[in-house]
């Protein structure tokens, strides 16, 4: 199988990019990449050599290059998006340019090249904040940010290719993802890094704000399962059902690294922030998906890759 991944230099799609490599050793592998500020050539360093490993730097709305490289892949897997909710509040331009118009021209390249599947990545963050329950993937949306709104543009603009043209189009969307390689302005990896260097963590509000977090490797493992056995023209919740306070998780980081909790610091709340996210994952799991490793391990092993590879976020950081 031949798969075209886009923003697979970013987080999640370097995640997978390594996960698919390792699992399937005959898939072939291009990766189309803009290289934004949290696209990282780095994160796939230790596959760059891979015979069925191919890197392109470009922007998935350059309609000429992508139409270049397009055919002769079977599957397009889309992981590119401007993803900082607090960067879409100071400039929402960029996350419609490439969240909606970028998905718009991939879809209509893919269709013209008969591609056998799309899968379209999408977050947890378009259904908006609930006190309670669960989101189903039949829910209505209600995105609160220039960010989730330009996810939903882009997941109703895949969703129309398959009741329009019968294009087959799948998309996921997954809870807070965390773990390796990801960029240090998200909670997890941005208090971690602040943590080592005796640094403040800032904390929106009173810090009561829930999520719900999945290590990335469960999320990779969804995406492959959704690839090989999806419905076409479904979408497919991917979360861990581990909903906790930015608070709690907080003090979790800071007692994993044996920092005092005198480095938190409660800072003004972000614009619209959404209270809660929780996801339904039963259609997920009919195809066999599980988690396979519990939150603490996870929040452990992610600690403890951040601590092992300084060198990899200071250099970031400085930037």
């Amino acid at each position: 199988m031949k798969l075209l991944i886009t923003g697979g230099a970013g987080f999640i799609g370097s995640n997978f990019v390594r996960f698919m490599l390792k699992k399937y050793p005959d898939y072939k592998i291009t990766n189309l990449d803009k290289l934004t500020y949290a696209g990282n050539a780095d994160n796939l360093k230790d596959v760059e050599d891979n015979d069925n490993y191919r890197f392109i730097e470009g922007d998935i709305c350059d309609s000429l290059l992508v139409a270049d490289i397009m055919p002769g892949h079977d599957v397009v897997i889309n992981f590119a998006a401007e993803s900082h909710v607090d960067r879409s509040i100071t400039n929402p331009d960029e996350f419609v340019q490439t969240n909606v118009l970028g998905v718009n021209n991939l879809l209509n390249i893919a269709q013209k090249n008969n591609i056998e599947r799309f899968i379209q990545i999408g977050t947890d963050e378009v259904y908006g904040s609930r006190e309670a329950g669960e989101f189903k993937e039949t829910d209505m949306l209600e995105p609160s940010s220039p960010y989730s709104a330009s996810k939903a543009g882009g997941d109703l603009i895949a969703l129309s290719y398959f009741i329009t043209y019968k294009f087959p189009v799948i998309v996921t969307r997954s809870s807070n993802n965390f773990g390796p390689y990801q960029y240090p302005e998200k909670l997890i990896p941005l208090f971690v890094t602040n943590a080592l260097e005796d640094k403040p963590v800032g904390v929106y509000g009173d810090g009561k704000q829930q999520r719900d977090w999945l290590y990335v490797e469960e999320n990779c493992r969804g995406v492959d399962i959704v690839l090989h056995k999806g419905k076409e023209g479904e979408i497919y919740n991917i979360g861990a059902g581990n909903q906790q306070e930015n608070i709690d998780i907080t003090k979790r980081i800071l007692k994993g690294l044996g920092k005092s909790e005198d480095l938190i610091k409660y800072v003004d709340d972000r614009l619209g922030h959404d209270f809660r996210y929780a996801i339904d994952v039963s259609k997920a799991r009919e195809l066999g998906w599980e988690l396979e490793q519990d939150f603490e391990k996870s929040l452990e092993d992610t600690i403890e890759w951040y601590k092992q590879n300084q060198d990899w976020w200071q250099k970031i950081k400085q930037s």
